[in-house]
């Protein structure tokens, strides 16, 4: 069988986003029976290309051709029409539905009265599923599988579609290796029967099993490619790193006071996998003044690391902390802020902010007990407190009693830190601070970042962005499935060291 024939081409695709353009002129060609491997380090717009060949997103610029036509697709739906599937880094199941609904979602078998025909459903479900070495009943409830499992019904949902174009991204992110080995034996038998594929990883060592071509993007556009048994890992690698000038500019240089906060061996238990870590052995300290950057690519542990020093995860963490030399025990976030530990998490809308509640009731929440007057909470002594530091970060608001979703990103990302430092911390954790906010917001983040450290904070910026960890760190620590790979100073840190230790080895 032919597998040069093109199924599907990108031309010239763009698409902004408000403060950044996420893809400028990509062109992409999906060969008959090959998969094509899509790299490039977070953010360089991978995603973004998926989402708009599946019919998420609509493009500004450019064409799509499926079998040489042109087309237009204006929602997911008219895309699996047209042949194209696509399994989303995050799970798209309905957690109350069960196998056999998930799977025939929008495409239900009826009977000749009209009905919902759940016998077929449940025939074909429990084929599918033995296909996918899945030994569970049909009408199980998607919530009672574990997150692997769960990855696991996605694959056999888009694989019952028939689909003439597959996309995975990061399918393997939750599966176990059992299950990893029948992906790729999915994947060859789909290969066989002509199914173009695209395979979003970082993990390298999968592609030797599967992979037939290589598209490297960077900031938005097509930086390299071709096949892959041609291009080397450092080739690769250095199509990722190399950038120009953003908009960042380096940090003058640190001026450090003593170590202030140090942390051995932290490890924390996979929740549902047995014997595995989602953070194995990490060592890290910081201190006074010190802006300590971790760099790391999906699956590396980044988030969970700062949620185990916080105290999110008692019961499945190991390992030792010091605050200022001495050993502390934190188990709750609590315990973590009355040892000076401020954590402003990844998402700020869900787990950084009360959206019903105004700009001075969140930048209070902190430290709600020196906002009370005889037990009850004083909104006078409430604006004393956070006034003053809403006004040096400079948030942007007609007034404190705001409701704080009415805020942009950026002010409402001030608003979390000017939270935390209400709470005189002497450890300041951000997770992805700048994620969402627009190019002006990022920088006067940076600035604010900058002067906390000057003023004696210690700062641990967690960011899988890398001209943003290079420019605003003293020293950058790598992570790489769980593990802490490499640490670097600023003048070792340059795009290609850290990109390589953030990458997957080869065993």
């Amino acid at each position: 069988m032919p597998t040069d024939e093109i199924v599907l081409e990108a031309r010239g695709i763009t698409k902004s986003f408000p403060g950044v353009r996420a893809l400028d002129g990509v062109d992409l060609r999906l060969r008959r029976g090959r998969l094509t491997a899509l790299l490039g380090e977070n953010g360089a717009g991978k995603s973004t290309l998926m989402n708009i060949l599946a019919g998420v997103f609509r493009p500004d610029a450019g064409e799509i051709r499926l079998a040489g036509e042109r087309v237009e697709f204006g929602s997911p739906r008219e895309a699996r029409e047209r042949g194209i599937a696509i399994i989303f880094q995050e799970l798209s199941l309905v957690p109350n539905l069960t196998i056999a609904e998930n799977i025939f979602l929008d495409c239900e078998p009826l009977t000749a009265a009209g009905l919902i025909d759940y016998a077929t459903m449940h025939r074909e479900t429990r084929a599918l599923l033995e296909r996918v070495s899945l030994p569970v009943a049909p009408d199980t409830v998607v919530s009672r599988l574990r997150v692997g499992q769960q990855q696991v019904v996605e694959i056999a949902r888009a694989v019952s579609r028939e689909a003439r174009v597959l996309i995975l991204d990061e399918p393997t992110s939750a599966l176990s290796d059992h299950e990893v080995d029948v992906l790729f034996g999915l994947i060859a038998e789909l290969k066989r029967r002509g199914v173009a594929l695209v395979y979003i990883t970082h993990k390298f060592a999968e592609l030797a099993r599967v992979g037939d071509d290589a598209t490297v993007m960077r900031d938005g556009r097509v930086v390299g490619g071709g096949e892959l048994t041609a291009l080397s890992h450092d080739q690769i690698v250095q199509w990722m790193a190399g950038r120009e000038a953003g908009v960042v500019t380096s940090r003058a240089p640190a001026r450090l006071a003593g170590e202030v906060f140090r942390a051995e061996s932290v490890s924390l238990r996979h929740p549902e996998r047995k014997g595995e870590f989602v953070v194995r052995e990490v060592d890290l300290c910081v201190q006074r003044g010190e802006v300590l950057g971790i760099f790391g690519l999906m699956g590396a542990g980044r988030s969970e690391l700062l949620e185990t020093l916080f105290g999110l995860h008692p019961r499945r963490c190991a390992g030792r902390t010091f605050i200022e030399g001495a050993v502390v025990a934190i188990e709750s976030p609590a315990e973590a802020i009355r040892c000076g530990l401020a954590l402003a998490p990844e998402d700020r809308k869900w787990d950084g902010l009360v959206l019903g509640m105004s700009v001075k009731e969140n930048a209070s929440l902190g430290c709600l007990e020196r906002t009370k007057r005889w037990g009850l909470l004083n909104p006078a002594r409430e604006t004393t407190l956070v006034g003053p530091l809403l006004e040096r970060f400079r948030v942007k608001t007609p007034s404190l009693d705001q409701l704080i979703r009415n805020l942009s990103g950026g002010n409402q990302q001030k608003v979390i830190l000017a939270k935390w430092l209400a709470t005189d911390p002497k450890v300041l954790l951000l997770d992805e601070p700048t994620r969402g906010i627009d190019i002006n917001a990022k920088k006067e983040i940076y600035g604010l970042i900058d002067e906390l450290a000057r003023a004696g904070l210690a700062v641990i910026v967690v960011s899988s962005e890398l001209p943003e960890v290079l420019a605003i760190a003293d020293r950058v620590m790598v992570m790489c499935q769980g593990r802490k790979t490499a640490e670097f100073s600023r003048t070792e840190a340059t795009p290609e060291n850290v990109l390589r230790a953030a990458l997957p080895q080869a065993a």
